[in-house]
């Protein structure tokens, strides 16, 4: 455990000398929640209420959610594993007595508690500046629950990139994957609009996948609603996560012997 804490600790720091992404990522939050309070203000403007959010709660779910799949730092990761193989850079990490996934999970944390501190600064910015306030109505057992949700659901996303990485070992580029898996999750994962705006039978259905509770239902759970999903949401999550655990250390077993990197 100790060696993969040194890994968090080491890309922690080492994030202090790429200052530009920094200022991307700051700008990337800023302009998404700008977009939607445009967009959302039309529509708002003949009326008050949608799909149970006033314009206050949609701009609080907004910068909630923002803050939220900001987190996420494992897409990167799935680019890196996927650019190494395909350079036959790969071989460092095999030699190393760390597990693959271990070693990346390590750095994908590292990384992403350094840009926490920046994502919430991004988020009480707009809250001053637009004067939003702030819908949070969650008590100590749905922060609890968000927590536990929100880890699995990183968790999940970083199993889903590391999968989509290694199958590198067999295609030649999986840029195509990835693009195909990001257009899709920012719809699924209620990023561009609230899921709540979907017909109840759309819904249903992505309740049986976990994109649902990776960030919208903790989003919900606080401001206060669907707290009757969170346990539903857990053990979606821990059956996703327990078979892409299996999937991935399937696929890697079968796929690591078509690997002719350098050192191999």
């Amino acid at each position: 455990m100790k060696k993969y804490l040194e890994t968090v600790k080491v890309l922690f720091k080492s994030q202090l000398a790429y200052r530009f992404d920094i200022l991307m990522n700051i700008v990337f939050s800023i302009t998404k929640i700008l977009l939607a309070y445009v967009l959302w203000s039309a529509i708002y403007s003949s009326s008050e209420e949608i799909a149970g959010f006033t314009f206050n709660g949609m701009m609080s779910y907004y910068i909630i959610s923002t803050f939220i799949s900001q987190m996420n730092k494992s897409t990167s990761t799935g680019w890196q594993i996927s650019a190494e193989i395909r350079q036959g850079l790969f071989s460092k990490y095999m030699v190393r007595p760390m597990s693959i996934f271990g070693y990346f999970s390590a750095h994908t944390a590292g990384v992403a508690l350094f840009y926490i501190s920046f994502n919430l600064a991004a988020a009480v910015l707009w809250t001053l500046l637009f004067g939003v306030n702030i819908a949070l109505a969650a008590g100590f057992q749905n922060i609890l629950l968000t927590v536990i949700l929100v880890l699995l659901g990183l968790l999940f996303m970083m199993q889903l990139n590391y999968f989509i990485g290694i199958l590198s070992f067999k295609f030649l580029d999986t840029g195509i994957f990835m693009m195909i898996k990001d257009n899709i999750l920012e719809f699924v994962a209620g990023s561009f609009i609230p899921l709540a705006l979907l017909s109840e039978k759309v819904i249903i259905v992505m309740k049986f996948f976990p994109f649902y509770y990776v960030s919208y239902l903790p989003t919900l759970l606080l401001m206060g609603r669907n707290g009757h999903e969170a346990l539903q949401g857990v053990a979606v999550l821990t059956v996703w996560n327990l078979f892409f655990a299996v999937l991935n250390a399937i696929t890697w077993k079968r796929l690591k012997v078509k690997y002719e990197g350098v050192g191999i």
